[in-house]
């Protein structure tokens, strides 16, 4: 009832008329991932199979230090959709429906939509539950689309034949199956041919779209047809390395959120390996439904007018610190690919290095198609990175998860849990360890550091959490309505 009534708050405002549209502004094509962390051949990743991506990369830039606001899909998603931090759509769990705390917010889509755009989503882009919701609407803002499709395929009809830690159990646990049949059959490859036959259509009409495509692998259950399996025999898969002690210089949250998902402590070695062939599997065969995507925009002629954005919600952990999964502040849930490609984007092949949150897509692919953004955007605009790689848009990257805030730089990662850091920090330097393993906070000789990034992290945590211009939020603890 209380989501009825907010929804009918929102109708009056789709019905005002649409701003006219120029015919030189460029199409969106926004491609996303589910759980897809930086395991890329394009991000040097020195087995994963990954060619379309890679090729994407090649004629567009690449961002090497993009990072997810909230490493857990729900809010991840609200977040870059709205345009604003977690602290500001108040979304910060799974299951949640955006304009239940927003109910007059204008997401990306639906500010293309006002600008006589056609949008249109096909899968996953607001919260689903995985694999229960295949099929269904999820948790989807239907004012943001004008028309949506929700593919269902065999691997939902397969369920029973998917292994998982906890039988029965497969969108929070690690799970997998190598499928028989073809990639056609299955819920992705069925996207990838409706994203395919509307490309052709929108090229046929020559109308302006906004088309977001949500693959729903590598989510766990990790479900591809066996041949991609077969790309990753078992004895060429390396476990990450887990130092002794390593828990030890972590504050306990930070220790809490790693050793979480008790099932999934101290995987045998076998097990493990088959968990990342299997997500591996997943990757690979993910890449191919985007590279069919990819070649329709090349035959129809409409790579020459679009912007292609491919991305992932957040990150995701395969072993390193003991942990499987997401919900963490470490680079592996917080690291996310975003490669951005098309009309006006000379740097082919570049990678830029500033720092850049999913908060800043809304922003930039207003630029890029030069709409004006809304007043209560978060994010800034990476087009300054699309013309010169080398610019640098943000100082550090921001995330938080549960009661920590993190922000990333180019070099270090600094960390608090608690009210002003009171349940400890974390700092870690990425020249001399990428992998986060050594907590440098508490190092005396870093002391004037951590001093630095606390103050820095405490200004990103304010504006992360200022109310923003001109929308109303509605807290569910006292029905409070901000405006």
């Amino acid at each position: 009832m209380r989501v009825r009534l907010l929804l009918g708050i929102v109708a009056l405002g789709i019905l005002l008329p649409p701003t006219a549209h120029t015919a030189d502004r460029p199409n969106v094509l926004f491609l996303i991932c589910d759980d897809l962390n930086c395991d890329l051949g394009s991000y040097g990743h020195p087995q994963v199979q990954s060619p379309n991506i890679d090729r994407l990369a090649a004629r567009g830039v690449r961002f090497d230090n993009a990072h997810c606001q909230y490493p857990l899909c729900g809010p991840s998603r609200a977040s870059f959709m709205a345009g604003m931090y977690p602290d500001q759509t108040l979304i910060r769990r799974n299951a949640i429906y955006l304009r239940e705390h927003l109910p007059d917010i204008k997401t990306v889509s639906q500010m293309f939509r006002d600008h006589g755009y056609f949008a249109t989503r096909i899968g996953k882009l607001y919260h689903y539950g995985v694999p229960k919701n295949i099929g269904t609407s999820g948790h989807d803002d239907p004012f943001s689309w004008n028309y949506t499709i929700n593919p269902r395929g065999r691997d939902v009809d397969d369920e029973d034949l998917i292994f998982s830690l906890r039988p029965g159990s497969f969108g929070g646990t690690l799970s997998w199956l190598a499928a028989d049949g073809t990639d056609e059959e299955q819920t992705d490859g069925i996207a990838a041919t409706d994203a395919i036959r509307l490309l052709k259509k929108h090229a046929a009409q020559r109308d302006p779209f906004f088309m977001a495509l949500g693959l729903f692998r590598p989510h766990t259950p990790f479900v591809a047809p066996k041949k991609y399996f077969d790309l990753y025999p078992l004895e060429t898969i390396k476990l990450p390395a887990v130092p002794e002690g390593h828990l030890d210089g972590l504050p306990a949250p930070a220790r809490r959120s790693i050793t979480r998902k008790k099932d999934q402590l101290n995987l045998a070695p076998k097990l493990a390996r088959q968990a990342i062939q299997a997500y591996y599997a997943s990757i690979t065969f993910a890449d191919a439904q985007l590279g069919r995507v990819l070649a329709a925009l090349d035959e129809t002629g409409l790579s020459k007018n679009t912007i292609v954005l491919f991305t992932s919600d957040h990150g995701y952990h395969m072993g390193e610190h003991g942990h499987w999964q997401k919900t963490t502040l470490f680079e592996n849930a917080t690291h996310v690919p975003l490669i951005i490609a098309g009309p006006g984007i000379k740097a082919h092949g570049a990678t830029a290095t500033t720092p850049a949150e999913m908060v800043d897509f809304y922003p930039t692919l207003a630029e890029l198609c030069g709409l004006k953004a809304p007043a209560h955007l978060s994010g800034r605009s990476l087009v300054p990175a699309l013309r010169n790689p080398k610019a640098q848009v943000r100082e550090s990257a921001f995330t938080q998860y549960d009661s920590g805030y993190s922000i990333k730089t180019l070099r270090y990662r600094y960390s608090e849990w608690g009210e002003d850091g009171g349940a400890g920090a974390e700092l870690y330097d990425h020249q001399t360890d990428p992998h986060e393993l050594k907590n440098l906070a508490a190092d005396p000789r870093q002391k004037q550091r951590a001093q630095q990034l606390s103050r820095q992290l405490r200004q990103r945590i304010a504006a992360a959490r200022k109310k923003p211009a001109g929308i109303t939020q509605i807290q569910f603890e006292n029905r409070r309505r901000v405006r």
